[in-house]
């Protein structure tokens, strides 16, 4: 199921992708002729650019576009729009650089991750230890230029002041939401427990507002929305973020490496504290609770583990337990958008379409 319908009411979502698509790919083209210029690694830039045009499902560009149009937005959205909808992707490559070298992750959309790429660059010429550690250090970096070229993106979209305040300062709310998120996931992880609220507000924070709420507002703001449209669209995407966290943290113990792109181990060897990992830990018995403390975050995990792990998380209704989360949340979102609404109703079909796409996906 693809995540970009097609024309809706002119809404031409896949003509802004592919109009994003080039702005990212001219932006970092520049970035790598400038970096030779002055004599600097062109690498890093060239990294990036690999790792962006990888694949990715482009959601929080498209929700930003899709924010402007429920606003009231042009059908054809200016350049100004999809150059902050670029940045983004580019904040969101930031994102999944750093989280990739903290979770030790080999593969990244069925590709080496940077900081594993990277690693093979010198490995040539190093040892496999120095290797390791200049891979991480050199992907830290990537992700720190990924970072700043996102806020150059911003300042260089042509914004008149008024408009730039207004999304700078929902931009500062969003990247402070998402380290947070990403703290309090990386101080549970190793000690799973029965919390499933902590769980909970990992997935809200870490996920559900930088991906679906804070694109959406960004995009709505630049088409000058009030406070009431900003409060639905809110109703819309938390509950949908959370449902598309939740289904991610599935894919990462079930779904199919193939497809994913990505190990189905990582997860179950860092012990990542998941909704999945809190309900079943609170419902196992004995002996279940004793065989997950004891295989959770061991990152000598073998496929026999995880298969025992896995079929805990069925025997105690653990997996069911967290569909039905996320049809939950599905429906909260379809009754938002099935209710009288501020939200431009050309909008409408594709929020549906998204909602749909995003939590029962499998990729």
């Amino acid at each position: 199921m693809t995540l970009v319908p097609s024309v809706v009411d002119e809404i031409d979502l896949p003509e802004a992708q592919r109009r994003i698509e080039a702005i990212l790919k001219e932006f970092l083209h520049a970035k790598a002729l400038e970096a030779t210029a002055h004599g600097m690694p062109p690498l890093a830039a060239s990294a990036l650019s690999d790792f962006l045009h990888a694949g990715g499902k482009r959601l929080r560009p498209m929700l930003c576009v899709l924010g402007w149009h429920a606003a009231g937005g042009a059908a054809d959205p200016p350049p100004a729009v999809l150059q902050v909808a670029a940045a983004l992707e580019m904040f969101h490559a930031f994102c999944l650089i750093h989280d990739d070298v903290m979770d030790a992750s080999d593969t990244r959309r069925g590709r080496p991750t940077v900081h594993r790429a990277l690693a093979g660059h010198y490995a040539h010429s190093r040892t496999r230890q120095h290797a390791a550690r200049l891979g991480d250090a050199a992907a830290i970096l990537t992700g720190d230029l990924a970072l700043c070229w996102s806020d150059e993106l911003i300042h260089t979209a042509g914004l008149n002041a008024g408009r730039l305040t207004r999304i700078l300062a929902v931009l500062h709310v969003m990247r402070t939401e998402a380290m947070y998120g990403q703290y309090l996931d990386i101080t549970t992880t190793g000690t799973p427990s029965t919390d499933l609220d902590r769980a909970l507000a990992i997935t809200r924070y870490k996920t559900a507002k930088y991906t679906v709420e804070r694109p959406l507002h960004l995009g709505a703001l630049l088409a000058g929305a009030d406070d009431n449209l900003l409060t639905a669209l809110t109703d819309y995407a938390l509950p949908l973020g959370e449902a598309f966290q939740l289904r991610d943290d599935l894919l990462g113990v079930f779904g199919d490496p193939s497809v994913t792109g990505k190990s189905r181990l990582d997860d179950l060897r860092e012990g990542k504290h998941t909704a999945l990992v809190a309900i079943a830990l609170r419902d196992a018995t004995p002996h279940q609770a004793e065989v997950l403390r004891r295989l959770l975050g061991r990152p000598d995990l073998t496929e026999d583990d995880a298969a025992s792990i896995r079929d805990i998380f069925t025997a105690t209704r653990a997996r069911a337990q967290v569909e039905d989360l996320i049809s939950q949340r599905r429906e909260n979102a379809f009754r938002l958008l099935d209710t009288p609404t501020v939200i431009t109703p050309c909008v409408l079909p594709h929020l549906r379409h998204l909602a749909n796409a995003t939590t029962r996906r499998t990729v």
